[in-house]
């Protein structure tokens, strides 16, 4: 622990904790907050599961709260979402993510300009939603709670912002035309008094979310585009009003001060509209959700709100209709359109036993379903939550944007004195070094700077999502462009998940009784293999003796207790360990893991002979590749990635499978070995994606730098991965790696037109060869292009 800070120096933090059963667990987790760096006192209340901390006032919550999980407890969250409204530039992301992260109980932030939103994770009980909205009016800007009506409060705004956008252009529009007349007859047309009448509503009244906004940051101690605009046309208006009170009428500046603020409109007004189009994936999924459900009690239907719907209720859908919540067929057959869920163009044939999506279109023919996740649950609700996550997550490179920004606005305000100055020494007399100055103060755009690498993220995860792809957080987006080797788990990955008993070798002769032994005892295993034999003791309709214990050997097989007898099922290995010779039949399960398939060896111990164990038999499975799979792995290659199959199985096995892919083998890991397998090709300079679907999948994916996990998959498979493919397509993973490259193209292409534009017109303005209203135009073009040119990025196609 560092030295502690004096008492009256402290900031007392108080939060609960999930999980102490005991005075060790207490004093375990008071060890975990007094060694953490910052921390003076630490004291843990058992009997109220709560923990108070005297720290230093800069010590992070997120530092508390590991430090906790670190002992092994949990500290429960809380997450809120808040619309934030006047910010303008990438300097009001940064200062409003610094005041939100030191507010008390706040563990992370994230604020997204192109969405306009905040992300806070907060301790649960601490920050309260007003808490919140308080600390982001003190740090000037304006919040509130994202609500279900969120689109009506949005076309109000839209409608005012609007309404003000044509006054300011109706009332600037004269200026317009007295600056051509004033050049070309030397004397204005419109008279002083009249140019100040039409200025002033501009200036004071249309302006004044640029003034309000310049006076919240400065009070906050920071710097924004606001600033830059307050300034500049203050200092037109200004001085337009002194030459008015010397007598002038010629070469009045209130032109600049009306011009600058309609553009500065203009452009932002054409930029909402078109970050709000960043959010179109989003839109389009929202879309989805059915607002009414046919629910069927006691054979009476009734229509109700979707938000009436409980799992387990009883729904028709009829033909045409969309389907209201997820749920499980259970009669009828119809074949269901999931494109915007899945990614898959095609209609999906959909009968009893079949689950479907909610947001999905059913087809020509009439389901009857059962409920089963409804609400926030769902896996559209799940989808809409991940892709808003990850459009306003930050892609690396924004980190060091936000860095140049924070520092922008001040050093254009130093270059504008600096340029003053100099006309000022030149020379040029007092009017024209305030206008140069004015001039640089408004064309120089921290907006475009902004908006560069969020606008490019949010469309390209939308992209993503309406193709099948669907990225977690930029910096997975980002990193897949780097990945040269990805590792593909087997079972289910690269093969269809649906392997088939191809033999049934029986040391008696009986192959009946061998698989009525071997699916008794698989009943109680939920692999894929295990499956296989089941349903082919459905097919023979063998009924099954029932299983009184099971217990997994993983990477080996399992050993279940019938009536009477044990049974053991499993690879060589599990048979080695148990003592159990088979190499009667060596030479048939060599035959089968030759051609591919999983040979399954089966032994019995009967409760007579309990050290007597017995080989009884060997059944064959094999699992053929999926349709794509080869093609996929050519395309990979053909762009320098090279290709890695991981499995359990045999080395013979793995190799007989990858026979007709040009991809590398590791065989014969260990669940538990595989995220190690991902760590030694990752030590050996490679950037790893890791594609799997299973619970034995999540570590490796965890541990790739890219997690792939797919559609059908497991939910920890799912949990653990930076990439979700709800298609269940493998060839999606090329098309991840195509959208990581079109996204970070163009992201480049964002920060070289903000650099480049900011590089050009700051000289130019200095310079004296920009007039302040030329700069503001520039300035509201410069936004609106970058913006713009993100929403290209619409047009991918996987």
């Amino acid at each position: 622990m560092l030295d502690a800070p004096a008492k009256d120096a402290l900031r007392e933090y108080t939060f609960p904790v999930e999980g102490m059963t005991c005075a060790s667990c207490s004093l375990r987790v008071e060890k975990a907050l007094a060694a953490t760096p910052g921390v003076a006192e630490a004291a843990v209340n058992l009997s109220a599961m709560t923990a108070r901390v005297d720290a230093a006032p800069g010590t992070p919550v997120a530092t508390l709260v590991s430090a906790v999980e670190g002992a092994g407890y949990d500290v429960p969250r809380e997450e809120t979402v808040l619309d934030i409204g006047g910010m303008t530039c990438a300097a009001c992301v940064a200062r409003l993510e610094k005041a939100l992260k030191a507010t008390p109980g706040v563990i992370s932030a994230t604020v997204s300009l192109p969405a306009e939103t905040a992300e806070i994770v907060s301790v649960a009980g601490i920050a309260s939603p007003q808490t919140l909205i308080e600390t982001v009016e003190n740090a000037g800007f304006e919040a509130r709670l994202r609500a279900s009506d969120d689109g009506a409060a949005r076309a109000n705004a839209d409608r005012r912002d609007t309404i003000a956008l044509v006054a300011a252009l109706a009332l600037s529009a004269p200026f317009l035309v007295n600056m051509a007349y004033e050049i070309a007859k030397g004397a204005p047309l419109l008279p002083p008094w009249l140019q100040l009448a039409l200025a002033a509503p501009v200036f004071f009244w249309i302006g004044a979310r640029f003034h309000i906004g310049a006076w919240r940051a400065l009070r906050a101690g920071a710097a924004n585009m606001d600033v830059l605009v307050s300034l500049g046309t203050t200092a037109a208006f200004a001085l337009a009003l002194w030459r008015m009170s010397q007598g002038h009428a010629h070469h009045l500046t209130f032109e600049a001060a009306t011009l600058v603020i309609a553009f500065v409109m203009l452009g932002k007004w054409l930029e909402a509209r078109a970050r709000r189009a960043t959010g179109g994936a989003v839109a389009a999924l929202a879309a989805l959700r059915a607002p009414l459900a046919r629910i069927v009690v006691n054979g009476v239907e009734r229509e109700a709100k979707v938000d009436e719907v409980r799992s387990g209720d009883a729904l028709v859908v009829r033909p045409g209709e969309r389907i209201p919540v997820d749920g499980v067929v259970t009669s009828g057959e119809s074949e269901v359109d999931e494109a915007l869920i899945t990614g898959e163009s095609r209609p999906v044939l959909k009968k009893t036993g079949d689950d479907v999506a909610g947001g999905a279109v059913n087809g020509a023919g009439m389901l009857m379903l059962r409920a089963t996740t409804v609400g926030s649950a769902s896996r559209l609700s799940r989808i809409i939550r991940l892709v808003e996550r990850a459009q306003s997550s930050k892609a690396p490179i924004q980190q060091l944007v936000d860095k140049i920004a924070a520092v922008f606005v001040p050093v254009v305000i130093a270059l504008a004195v600096a340029t003053f100055v100099g006309w000022m020494i030149a020379g040029a007399g007092y009017e024209t070094a305030l206008v140069n100055a004015i001039s640089l103060l408004v064309v120089s755009c921290p907006c475009a700077l902004g908006l560069a690498t969020p606008a490019a993220v949010a469309v390209g995860m939308g992209a993503g999502a309406r193709e099948g792809v669907l990225v977690k957080d930029a910096s997975a987006l980002d990193l897949a462009r780097k990945v040269d080797c990805i590792v593909f788990d087997k079972t289910g990955t690269l093969t269809q998940g649906k392997p088939v008993v191809t033999d049934i070798v029986a040391r008696d002769g009986d192959a009946r009784a061998l698989l009525a032994l071997a699916a008794a005892a698989e009943q109680g295993s939920e692999h894929t293999l295990a499956k296989a034999i089941l349903a082919r003791a459905a097919d023979d309709s063998i009924a099954l003796r029932p299983l009184r214990q099971f217990s997994a050997k993983p990477g080996r097989g399992l050993q279940a207790d019938l009536d009477g007898e044990t049974i053991f099922v499993g690879n060589a290995r599990l048979m080695q360990e148990i003592g159990v010779d088979v190499s009667a039949l060596a030479d048939k399960a060599e035959k089968i893991e030759s051609a591919g398939g999983t040979a399954f060896f089966i032994a019995r111990q009967t409760a007579a002979a309990p050290q007597q164990r017995s080989f009884v038999g060997v059944i064959g499975a094999r699992d053929e590749l999926r349709a794509e799979a080869k093609g996929v792995i050519e395309n990979l290659g053909a762009h320098g990635i090279r290709a890695v199959m991981l499995t359990g199985d045999a080395e013979r096995v793995a190799r007989a499978i990858a026979a007709p892919l040009d991809v590398d083998v590791i065989a014969g890991v260990a669940p538990e070995g595989k995220a190690a397998e991902i760590r030694r090709l990752r030590d050996a300079g490679r950037t790893v994606a890791m594609v799997g679907d299973g619970v034995n999948d999540a570590p490796a994916l965890a541990e790739a730098d890219v997690g792939i996990a797919m559609g059908a998959g497991s939910e920890a498979a799912l949990e653990a991965a930076n990439v979700a493919l709800p298609a269940n397509d493998l060839s999606r993973v090329g098309a991840l790696i195509a959208l990581s490259r079109a996204t970070n193209a163009k992201i480049r292409q964002n920060l070289g037109l903000a650099f480049i534009y900011n590089i050009v017109m700051i000289p130019l303005a200095a310079a004296g060869v920009l007039s302040p209203v030329a700069a503001g135009a520039a300035m509201a073009a410069s936004s609106v292009s970058v913006v713009t040119n993100a929403l290209l990025l619409r047009r991918w196609k996987a």
